[in-house]
């Protein structure tokens, strides 16, 4: 098994604690402690925290940064897909710090653990549509944008 730093191991465990807020509708504090609480591998907690409390309260702004890069409705989404959706999207969005292709590459990792099979493909795609959005120049595309204007 590969070493998982301690943020990928906090980046599953948001995704777990979305999905069980998403099929429950739990309290989120008692969701953040549960998963707080767990023994099984060091995460960083207040990375977690931060992620989970903060993709709970932006989840709208963060369904229609999605909506127009997937092929479906966004109510359509596999619960697991929508979250991961939601780690990516909200990492791209407020954490500049992380280059996008690790955003990306963190969540197709756990899509690819916790998702149906093939849905890191969907993820791929409408993260890699979002990151041409929200990190334009870190993802190369104000060339195309450039040249574009010089027509």
């Amino acid at each position: 098994m590969a070493f998982k730093t301690h943020k990928r191991r906090s980046r599953e465990r948001v995704v777990q604690a979305l999905y069980q807020y998403m099929v429950s509708g739990g309290e989120v504090l008692k969701i953040e402690q549960q998963f707080l609480n767990q023994q099984s591998g060091k995460i960083s907690k207040a990375f977690f925290s931060n992620l989970f409390i903060n993709i709970l309260k932006n989840r709208n702004e963060l369904d229609t940064l999605i909506a127009p890069t997937i092929s479906r409705d966004i109510d359509e989404l596999g619960l697991v897909e929508h979250a991961v959706l939601y780690l990516g999207a909200y990492e791209l969005q407020n954490s500049i710090e992380v280059p996008y292709k690790v955003v990306i590459n963190e969540a197709l990792e756990i899509a690819k653990l916790y998702g149906a099979e093939g849905a890191f493909k969907l993820i791929n795609s409408s993260l890699d549509q979002l990151a041409k959005t929200l990190r334009c120049i870190e993802a190369g595309c104000e060339n195309k944008l450039h040249k574009t204007l010089l027509i």
